[in-house]
């Protein structure tokens, strides 16, 4: 199963389109799903770009888009530093009655903060000396930890059952 855009999808993208001008930045997008965001940013003028995703359907669907996509678990094949670094990541806590199949897209964890402190923990890593990452987060995320990273609320979109936020994040 590949995640399909939705609210976050677009929230992180009207995002990006507003604060990043310069077009020529290094940037990957983790965990890309359908590509939506890629192909976002490649028709608004942004060339070099790079995915990265676990599922490797989604891999496969992205390269025959012409687009440079790797196979990876967050970061364990990813090389290099990168100026942006975007992130939609699976974030809503762990649910019993929801199916495995759509679990693996939406599920962060028991708390839904899992996955993300893990890409935390390891993004530093792979950012140029002034990257930044922009993450998208909900509400009902609980337990996110930011470390070192300087945080900044770049924009934000209230749900009927929820809020999601789009952060900035720097070391």
């Amino acid at each position: 199963m590949i995640y399909e855009p939705s609210d976050d999808t677009y929230l992180l993208c009207e995002t990006v389109e507003k604060k990043i001008e310069r077009k020529n930045l290094k940037i990957l997008e983790m965990g890309f799903g359908s590509g939506y965001i890629l192909e976002f940013l490649h028709n608004r003028g942004f060339k070099n770009l790079i995915g990265a995703d676990i599922n490797g359907v989604a891999v496969k669907n992205l390269k025959k888009k012409g687009f440079n996509a790797v196979k990876s678990n967050l970061f364990s094949n990813i090389y290099g530093k990168f100026d942006l670094i975007v992130f939609n990541p699976p974030y809503l806590p762990h649910d019993k009655d929801e199916d495995n199949e759509s679990s693996i897209i939406t599920t962060g964890g028991k708390h839904g903060s899992e996955i993300i402190n893990r890409f935390l923990g390891d993004a530093k890593n792979h950012l140029t000396e002034k990257g930044k990452i922009f993450l998208l987060i909900s509400s009902l995320t609980k337990g996110i930890d930011c470390g070192d990273y300087n945080k900044n609320l770049l924009s934000e979109k209230k749900l009927f059952f929820e809020k999601l936020e789009v952060w900035e994040l720097a070391i």
